[in-house]
Order: structure tokens, then C-alpha cells, then sequence
């Protein structure tokens, strides 16, 4: 595996998509602004096997991501398919298993391609080498949920970087894949970054298909029945029937 090339490939979608080379992404925010991909973002809870899904066409393409999943482990699953999406020359549609480091080369060089995008090498070097000087010189449980919370991802995402990075032993890295919750809460952090999106938001399509959908009944070329029925058959009951907006919006 290059790793060098692969970083470079990850700092040029950085470049690409405007965000810079050390800071913490927004990797959802970031798809969103994919402007020549055609790029449709579903939602969908794919049970325990499959993290994420990159289907790639001639005029369109679609990523899904594993809405059961954690959030940590959702923004890994779509960095990783972003790969595919941009890099994948071979493949037309990935099936991404859940477990981050197996699976064909191909799979290998995403994940790694993932962890540099969301984990910047040197940002990841100067935190490490600050945490271990203000530190015991090795790293604690203290040190990797404050390295998960600040890049946003999850126990298994930056376990298997550190221990590519040679920063852990296989043994300790066992250890820490233990409590995981807990070990962040008893440190005084938020546990939505460990916890799966809520049931009730678990599917849902964004991005070209709703744009799309819009523009044909825009221009007529679909009546509103038939708007409606895609928009129910992409999980956004919310446009159909304005769940979101009962209350209306608050300014901040």
C-alpha cells in the first residue's frame, strides 16, 4: 500500500472541497458541496455487516452509509466511500464491510485513505506528541477519547490509525476497545459520537435525487402525485408532509 499517495490523494479532496490540511472536517457537510459527481446521500440502516455503499454511474452516483452504525463510525464510512467515489477506477459499486482494515486491497487503501482525510497526518503527530509531554510519554484512555472526540470519529477508527502509526501495542489497543461509552462520559464527554442516529432519522436521501425531484415538477415534466410518491420512496416524509417545519423556525 502507498500511504504517501493516498495521503496526497486525501489532501487534494481537502483542497478540492476548500477545507485545509490539519483542521477537523465536517466530512457530511463537506459531500454535500460535491459539485460535479451528481451525488445522492441515502441513509439507511444496513444492520451489523456492512457500513457503507458507493454506486458510481455515468450521469449520477449515490453513497450509503449505515445509518445504525455510530456517528463516529458513519463520518469514517463516508470519508471511506468518497474514496471510491473520486479514486476507485475499478470498481462501479463497493460494498464496504463493517470491520475497518480487511477486505481487498482496494478496501484497504480506502480506509487508510479515510483516516488520513478525517485524521490529518500532522495534525494527528503534533496532538500525540503534546499529549504524551503533558503526559505519562505514552498514551491513556484519557488521550484517545480526547484524539476521537477532537477528529470525530470513532474507537475503532482511531485505534486502527494508532496502531498503524506504531503509538500502541495490539494489547493495549484490546484494552481500549473496552467501555468505550463510559470511558468517554467518566471524562466529562458528550456520548453522541458512540451512539447510532436516532430510529426515527435513520433513512433518509439528500443531495442530487432532491434536487432532481424539484426540478421536474418545477418544469412540469412531473405532476405533484408523482413528486410526492419519490419523494416517500427516498424517505423524506418530512418534505411530503412538512414534519420539520411544525413550530416553525427558530432565528438564531
Amino acid at each position: 500500500m502507498d500511504k504517501m499517495d493516498l495521503w496526497n490523494k486525501a489532501s487534494s479532496l481537502r483542497k478540492e472541497l476548500e477545507s485545509d490540511m490539519t483542521s477537523p472536517i465536517d466530512v457530511f457537510a463537506l459531500a454535500y458541496t460535491i459539485k460535479n459527481k451528481n451525488l445522492s446521500i441515502v441513509y439507511y440502516p444496513m444492520g451489523e455487516n456492512l457500513s457503507g455503499i458507493c454506486i458510481k454511474g455515468i450521469n449520477n452516483s449515490v453513497i450509503a452509509v449505515n445509518s445504525s452504525m455510530t456517528m463516529g463510525r458513519q463520518r469514517f464510512s463516508m470519508a471511506h466511500e468518497l474514496y471510491h467515489l473520486f479514486f476507485d477506477d475499478d470498481n462501479l459499486t463497493a460494498i464496504c464491510a463493517a470491520t475497518i482494515g480487511v477486505g481487498c486491497k482496494k478496501e484497504k487503501q480506502a480506509d487508510q485513505f479515510a483516516s488520513y482525510l478525517l485524521m490529518p497526518p500532522n495534525a494527528l503527530s503534533g496532538m500525540i506528541k503534546h499529549l504524551k509531554e503533558s503526559g505519562s510519554g505514552k498514551l491513556s484512555i484519557k488521550d484517545i477519547v480526547s484524539l476521537e472526540q477532537y477528529f470525530g470519529v470513532s474507537r475503532q477508527a482511531i485505534l486502527y490509525r494508532l496502531l498503524d502509526e506504531n503509538e500502541i501495542s495490539h494489547n493495549e489497543a484490546d484494552k481500549m476497545r473496552q467501555n468505550v461509552i463510559k470511558s468517554a462520559i467518566n471524562l466529562g464527554f458528550e456520548d453522541a459520537l458512540y451512539r447510532p442516529t436516532p430510529k426515527d432519522k435513520q433513512y433518509g436521501t439528500y443531495g442530487f435525487y432532491i434536487q432532481q425531484a424539484e426540478k421536474a415538477l418545477e418544469q412540469g415534466l412531473i405532476t405533484s402525485g408523482k413528486y410526492e410518491e419519490l419523494l416517500l420512496s427516498a424517505f423524506r416524509a418530512d418534505l411530503v408532509y412538512g414534519e420539520e417545519c411544525e413550530g416553525g423556525e427558530v432565528l438564531d
